[in-house]
């Protein structure tokens, strides 16, 4: 066990040998999660044109000076603008334009009030305060300038990345491919889900809990079934899985059984071997390999291992292999609501549901932290790092923790 490296060393190393999936471009529409694939950087001043934030009246602010209620100004209104419209009138002394909300300033005037503010007829609007030059006037570049880096390569496209794209003219951004992910089940044991287990048998469980993890990620799972307790089928599977996809998941046989065959099936198919477990726990079991920058991931049989394995080792080189930068989670402080009674020789990660209690976040801890407990993974979304070498870890202890 000792020779075991650190969970975070093996994460690195996959890290730095995967291989980014190749680009194409989709329509903008359809880009939503999808991981850009060049820097953007703004071709035009946004807004392209001062204009007015309000529906108002835009007039020259030197008109208003020693305006009060008692000595109001009235200043004739020359025309109505709308947005999408352009002025055809300047503002000159005296005078006014009625504004709409994002149509452009006309030439002469220097301020805009909105229209609660005043009185007004269909030919003149009365203005009760001085305005300052330049008040309420959205000026060309107030959100963007022509040059300015706007996102990054690998940052995952959200809402305020698709409006920028839109405003800069980007109808169809160049983008990773979706990964594909194959993912394999191994154990003569198992059946499908919707089959019933005979005398010894299981339900393949492992197999669906992953692929949601990953449509959760962005990445596509596909499945290739079970594969029974023999090298040469595993090995077979693993073979078509990495010459149609962009990367393997495997579940099961990574112990030291006399069925713990993955390991040897993925060497057979020519994967260098980065390890064979990590000091972890859950998820000592385990082995990581690639194969001409394909990350092959092979996870335990085990529900809560795996689960561990998935989202501190494996997910982070899937994020790689999708090309995003951001491929570690989310670290926050994290205040466990309950004891853990057991000591750590190794590191153990412990999993929950993140609650906020006063401002401060804590992670509710279920029963069952085991190897083998599966049902304590409903509604996780938070995990804690408790460090190899620590004792019990009592009610309120804050321990370094990460977002799922």
């Amino acid at each position: 066990m000792l020779s075991f490296p650190e969970y975070t060393e093996i994460r690195d190393l996959l890290v730095s040998r995967v291989r980014c999936v190749d680009t194409e471009r989709v329509p903008l529409l359809e880009s939503a999660g999808r991981v850009l694939a060049a820097d953007l950087f703004a071709q035009a001043d946004i807004p392209a044109f001062d204009r007015s934030p309000y529906d108002g009246y835009a007039f020259r602010a030197a008109d208003t000076a020693g305006a009060t209620r008692d000595n109001p100004v009235t200043l004739r209104i020359l025309e109505e603008v709308a947005a999408g419209a352009l002025p055809t009138q300047a503002v000159t002394p005296g005078t006014a334009v009625k504004i709409l909300t994002g149509a452009p300033i006309p030439e002469g005037a220097d301020a805009v009030i909105n229209y609660e503010a005043t009185r007004f007829t269909a030919e003149a609007v009365t203005l009760f305060d001085p305005v300052k030059p330049g008040a309420n006037i959205v000026r060309r570049g107030d959100d963007v300038r022509a040059g300015t880096l706007l996102a990054r390569c690998g940052q995952v496209i959200d809402a305020g990345t698709a409006g920028t794209l839109a405003g800069q003219g980007v109808a169809a951004p160049e983008v990773f491919r979706v990964p594909q992910i194959a993912v394999l089940s191994t154990g003569s044991e198992l059946v499908e889900a919707d089959a019933v287990p005979g005398r010894g048998m299981i339900r393949n469980s492992n197999a669906y809990m992953i692929a949601a993890a990953l449509r959760k990620e962005g990445l596509e799972p596909v499945y290739f079934g079970i594969a029974s307790d023999t090298e040469e089928s595993i090995a077979a599977r693993i073979e078509e899985a990495l010459c149609s996809c962009d990367g393997l998941i495997t579940t099961g046989g990574v112990s030291v059984g006399d069925y713990d065959l993955t390991p040897a099936a993925m060497e057979r198919c020519g994967a260098e071997m980065l390890c064979r477990g990590v000091l972890l726990k859950p998820g000592m079991a385990c082995a990581y390999g690639v194969r001409g920058g394909k990350p092959v991931l092979g996870l335990s049989g085990n529900p809560a291992s795996c689960v561990i394995n998935l989202y501190t080792v494996a997910f982070p080189a899937l994020r790689r292999l999708a090309g995003r930068t951001d491929v570690l989670p989310q670290e926050i402080p994290l205040r466990i609501d309950a004891d853990f009674p057991k000591k750590s020789g190794v590191t153990r990660i412990l999993r929950g549901t993140l609650v906020l209690d006063g401002g401060e976040a804590v992670l509710h801890l279920p029963a069952g932290q085991g190897n083998v407990a599966l049902s304590s993974t409903i509604g996780c979304d938070a995990m804690a790092v408790i460090p190899g070498g620590s004792g019990p870890q009592p009610k309120g202890t804050v321990l370094r923790g990460f977002l799922i």
